[in-house]
């Protein structure tokens, strides 16, 4: 048997091995990747808010920053605990998205250069939420 072909079989392997061991995973990954987009989102929500963890707190009942926090908060705890997962997260996904519209877009059309990248990565992983669901650590796996 060539040398070519012994190592190909053994990198199929590998990568089979190495698929299925992180298959069993992958509720588990999608669980803290919720969790993880929740509590960031949260944090969001109350700076907008509280001023905390960072930054000056809007007034309130200002349109649109303090109503942003509000949702922000509310979406990123139902995300966080996985409660109405894919309900919040498509509103939450679509807050994120009229933020870039919004706020980002008219200053560039890049995110990189508009400031715009956090609304537009919190857009797309919520969105990932609407179509996954919550995972397997959630207090309703629907």
């Amino acid at each position: 048997m060539p040398v070519n072909s012994t190592a190909a079989a053994y990198l199929q392997c590998m990568a089979t091995n190495l698929a299925d061991r992180v298959t069993t995973y992958s509720a588990t990954m999608l669980s803290i990747f919720r969790i993880v987009i929740g509590l960031l989102l949260v944090c969001h929500g109350t700076s907008k808010l509280f001023g905390w963890p960072g930054g000056p707190s809007v007034e309130v009942l200002s349109w649109p920053y303090w109503w942003a926090g509000l949702i922000e908060l509310v979406v990123g705890v139902l995300v966080t605990i996985g409660l109405f997962t894919r309900e919040a997260a498509f509103i939450g996904s679509g807050h994120m998205a009229v933020a870039y519209f919004w706020q980002h877009f008219p200053d560039d059309f890049w995110p990189i250069n508009n400031g715009g990248e956090p609304a537009v990565l919190f857009c797309f992983a919520l969105l990932l939420l609407v179509f996954t669901g919550p995972g397997s650590l959630a207090v309703s796996r629907r």
